[in-house]
């Protein structure tokens, strides 16, 4: 972030939104968003992810958030982060690699927003399995979100009631953050 760019990074399950958000933040405030990896990589290799693959996307996802950052205005809007990997790694794997822990362990944004799984779920082949999963995911992310201790604004409604809200959240973070 040294380039006084803030990333905001919008984490959620499986179709709770996130996509839609940062392309709509990013419209907002006029800026980018740097979408999700790993439906690339899905729909290029047409299947989902291994284990040994986690790392790889997390990895190519950050990357392509530096990439993004050059472009940037303000603030760049990241849909899903390496912690999001980690949650799904352990969700499917039973386990996260080291590598994959270390880089969600630096979630270093600027500030982190959940979208919350109550959007109609929709099936969407390879990635999307049921909105029981979904639930357990949102609630996974949110456990490992409150142990690391990591402030959030969990939004909700439509996608015009989720932009007021980050609006607001990040509109009071950097006040606070402009008075110390």
């Amino acid at each position: 972030m040294s380039t006084g760019i803030q990333r905001v990074v919008i984490l959620g399950a499986e179709s709770t939104g996130k996509s839609t958000l940062a392309a709509a933040l990013a419209t907002h405030y006029c800026t980018v968003w740097v979408p999700e990896y790993l439906r690339e990589f899905v729909e290029l290799r047409q299947r989902t992810p291994r284990a040994d693959e986690q790392f790889f996307i997390a990895s190519t996802q950050r990357e392509r958030e530096n990439k993004g950052e050059t472009s940037a205005k303000r603030y760049l809007f990241c849909d899903t982060s390496p912690l999001m990997t980690a949650v799904y790694s352990e969700h499917y794997f039973g386990q996260t690699d080291v590598a994959l822990k270390a880089l969600a362990d630096a979630h270093d944004y600027a500030a982190t927003i959940v979208t919350a799984p109550t959007t109609p779920w929709m099936p969407d082949g390879l990635q999307r399995e049921s909105d029981a999963v979904r639930q357990q995911i949102h609630s996974r992310l949110m456990c490992k979100i409150h142990a690391a201790g990591f402030a959030h604004v969990l939004v909700t409604g439509t996608t015009q009631q989720r932009i007021a809200q980050v609006e607001s959240y990040l509109a009071q973070r950097d006040a606070n953050r402009s008075c110390q």
